[in-house]
């Protein structure tokens, strides 16, 4: 029988991604008994502390065991944290630490959410594909600046290690692992009887972009404040360069640096972000929305919009505008 053990971290606020994960992976247990065979993993939940408070002592988890009496383990599950990450890390280093050796050992790990900051930590995701909430995506790059950042992505899959996007799409991960080592077929019960779509891969449609601010560069966050004031207009970047007196080489580079998008990604992200909020708000038809936003091409409108979303704008706007949808 393999060993799953559930993380439970010390000074964190999300109980769901714990309970979650050990509902669905005991009712898979559960469906393998039902047909007659072995369970196939024994699940603990493992954490430093023998009580753990949630939502303000709301509720609180006590579980199994401590990690130390956790000689080997085959795969480790860490939930998501709450929004103090600096604060759930320096917490939580014997764990880290923990779930570094363990994975030394062959263990594998999936890190729910913002889990990635306390599996990034570990140091196991340098040069590594990751996942986490797209709200929190800009300062996980800032703080584990080797960890190869994918926001858009659902769900990584790379060396035994696994991470998600934000939120409930953890269930997605979970019906994912559970077809990993369960199969396909109990994987399909298990998306049935909890009512989780499966292979969803993306996370664009659910991406609110603000514009990444939080940097110290003045003459980048002109930029910003200058292309996010040209909304309907074609804006050059040769000009752009010349309007803040910088060669375009250096303005790119000082650009992408600060953003983590060139000047045309960027000036595409907030044009997009502007015209998802027409379709979600307004009765627009796609091309007023899409003249809205400085494009004139149908056919270029729609490739980045899907570029960006991973949908195309009318299938955005009939999944979150239902006025508009029905007209």
């Amino acid at each position: 029988m393999k060993h799953l053990t559930i993380i439970v971290p010390d000074g964190q606020n999300n109980l769901s991604s714990i309970v979650g994960a050990y509902k669905i992976f005991s009712r898979a247990n559960a469906y393998l008994q039902e047909a007659g065979k072995e369970v196939l993993f024994s699940i603990q939940l493992a954490g430093i502390s023998k009580v753990v408070d949630f939502y303000d002592g709301l509720f609180s988890v006590k579980p199994h065991t401590h990690i130390s009496a956790i000689k080997q383990t085959d795969l480790i599950i860490i939930p998501s944290l709450n929004h103090n990450y600096e604060q759930s890390v320096h917490a939580n280093q014997e764990l880290t630490e923990w779930i570094a050796r363990q994975y030394k050992n062959g263990a594998e790990v999936a890190s729910i959410c913002t889990g990635a900051f306390l599996l990034a930590s570990s140091g196991l995701l340098d040069g590594r594909s990751c996942s986490t909430h797209w709200s929190a995506a800009n300062d996980l790059k800032t703080r584990f600046p080797k960890v190869k950042l994918q926001a858009d992505e659902l769900i990584t899959d790379e060396n035994g290690i696994y991470t998600n996007g934000g939120a409930y799409s953890f269930l997605n991960l979970m019906i994912y692992l559970v077809e990993k080592y369960y199969g396909r077929q109990t994987a399909i019960f298990c998306a049935k009887v909890f009512q989780i779509e499966m292979d969803r891969h993306s996370q664009s449609a659910f991406i609110i972009f603000k514009g990444q601010k939080q940097h110290g560069d003045e003459m980048v966050k002109e930029a910003q404040s200058y292309l996010e004031s040209k909304l309907d207009e074609k804006v050059s970047v040769e000009q752009l360069s010349q309007r803040f007196a910088v060669g375009r080489r250096t303005f790119d580079r000082r650009f992408i640096k600060a953003t983590g998008n060139t000047p045309i990604e960027y000036l595409q992200r907030v044009k997009i972000e502007s015209a998802k909020k027409s379709l979600e708000t307004s009765r627009k038809t796609i091309n007023e929305v899409m003249y809205d936003v400085g494009y004139s091409d149908v056919k270029a409108f729609r490739e980045v919009f899907r570029k960006i979303t991973g949908m195309s704008p009318l299938e955005y706007r009939n999944k979150y505008n239902r006025e508009a949808a029905t007209h």
